[in-house]
């Protein structure tokens, strides 16, 4: 299932690319039909692929003229710094949350290859395996504000 996942997201991508103003419309039962899947497959997709962490927005509308639009947010190097730090992170963050944050800050120009790589080991499971379970985002959280101000910094 995976990989049907990874398929549908890369079709939305070309399409998003193909589309010069980062705004795409699909209807979910047509493209299930292409992909010969359920439309909570297509859902799938969208929820965890297409959220607000990984920089789009969602808007849908049900019914026989349903209809899905995808906007890509274009923002600038440091837009929203203070959200990202308040918001999006705030007091905990989880270890997938935080994963596509640093994706996005790569994708973004902010955070090098290396940089995301040092980011993710430190905030995995396996780093954080001695603190308690209930513990672990929080300290995730605060050590993903602490690096991405030192990049910052850096710069």
């Amino acid at each position: 299932m995976s990989k049907l996942s990874d398929i549908i997201e890369d079709f939305i991508k070309e399409l998003m690319n193909a589309n010069s103003n980062s705004v795409i419309e699909i209807q979910r039962n047509l493209l299930a039909q292409q992909f010969d899947c359920s439309p909570s497959q297509i859902n799938y997709v969208l929820t965890t692929r297409f959220n607000n962490d990984k920089g789009y927005i969602i808007e849908s509308r049900r019914g026989g003229g349903g209809y899905i639009r995808i906007f890509k947010v274009e923002t600038s190097k440091y837009d929203d710094f203070d959200k990202i730090l308040n918001e999006t992170i705030g007091d905990n963050i989880t270890i997938n949350k935080a994963f596509d944050l640093i994706d996005r800050l790569n994708k973004k120009g902010i955070v090098t290859d290396k940089g995301k790589n040092i980011m993710k080991r430190t905030l995995s499971d396996r780093a954080l395996g001695r603190i308690t379970y209930e513990d672990r985002n929080k300290i995730r959280a605060d050590l993903l504000k602490e690096m991405i101000l030192a990049t910052i910094e850096e710069e």
